[in-house]
């Protein structure tokens, strides 16, 4: 049988940032780094590039432009939603008063 995957865990943004700045220290290599404090090697490696893009060392979409890009998309759901309940709900009333 194969590994079992591992439970999805979150960590706090502090934890993250003390990982992240063991990284770029270099007194370790990213990989263990990841060993020592039980993590993936991906999911170090993915905190260590998105905090080179929150300080403008990388391309990317800040943290903060991350989380409100997702609210955005939120709110476009849901009004796209609220557009197409009032829309049913004109179609229906025009009907009733033909």
């Amino acid at each position: 049988m194969g590994k079992k995957p591992r439970p999805r865990r979150s960590f706090t943004p502090e934890f993250k940032a003390e990982i992240v700045d063991l990284c770029r220290r270099g007194d370790r290599s990213v990989g263990q780094i990841a060993k020592d404090f039980d993590l993936t090697e991906t999911a170090v490696r993915d905190w260590v590039r998105q905090a080179e893009v929150n300080i403008g060392e990388r391309n990317g979409l800040t943290s903060d432009e991350r989380e409100e890009l997702a609210r955005l998309r939120r709110e476009n759901r849901r009004l796209r939603e609220d557009v197409d309940i009032l829309k049913r709900a004109t179609a229906f009333f025009a009907k009733e008063t033909r």
